[in-house]
């Protein structure tokens, strides 16, 4: 028989952790980009291949989408939208975390909170991403079955009509969400 644990995180621990993100999150897109993608990739990895607790494993999994976003060149994720996500992934590129990962089953806790915080955050723009890539691969499948003609709408321009759709979609909703927030 197993053991749950529940905790709940009021506002002032809320605003604790975000400041730790915030400190973090000034990331320079010349240069570390693709260390905070790569060390974000690396964290969950560490977290697969360890005995990471399964409701550990399932918060840190969002890292992926949050990660892919960012380098999927058809979704084509404006500037300003990237630097936020990057900013919100930048706690993963200091290897100086709460918890070292290390510590058996409890390293990745304070990964977790982060990565919780950071999905809640930019929850417009994992929605609009992940209808995004749902669309391009029922289309793509849609377009395939139906043997559609040489001459018709291309793959690029479908997926620049609904990235288009879904990244404003992104933007209302979190302004929407800005606005309840405060």
């Amino acid at each position: 028989m197993g053991i749950k644990f529940e905790f709940e995180l009021d506002d002032e621990d809320l605003a604790y952790f975000r400041k730790i993100v915030e400190s973090k999150g000034l990331v320079n897109p010349d240069g570390e980009v693709d260390d905070v993608l790569s060390s974000t990739r690396q964290v969950l990895e560490r977290a697969r291949q360890s005995n990471t607790p399964k409701p550990i494993l399932a918060v840190l999994e969002q890292l992926g989408p949050l990660a892919d976003m960012v380098t999927d060149p058809e979704w084509q994720l404006p500037a300003d939208d990237v630097a936020r996500v990057l900013g919100a992934l930048a706690y993963f590129a200091d290897p100086e975390d709460l918890i070292p990962d290390e510590v058996p089953g409890f390293g990745f806790l304070d990964d977790a909170v982060i990565v919780e915080i950071a999905s809640r955050q930019l929850r417009p723009e994992l929605e609009a991403y992940q209808d995004f890539c749902r669309f391009r691969t029922e289309e793509a499948h849609r377009r395939a079955d139906a043997g559609e003609a040489p001459g018709t709408i291309s793959r690029t321009d479908w997926l620049t009509a609904k990235r288009s759709e879904l990244q404003e979609r992104m933007r209302q909703r979190r302004h929407l969400f800005g606005r309840r927030r405060d």
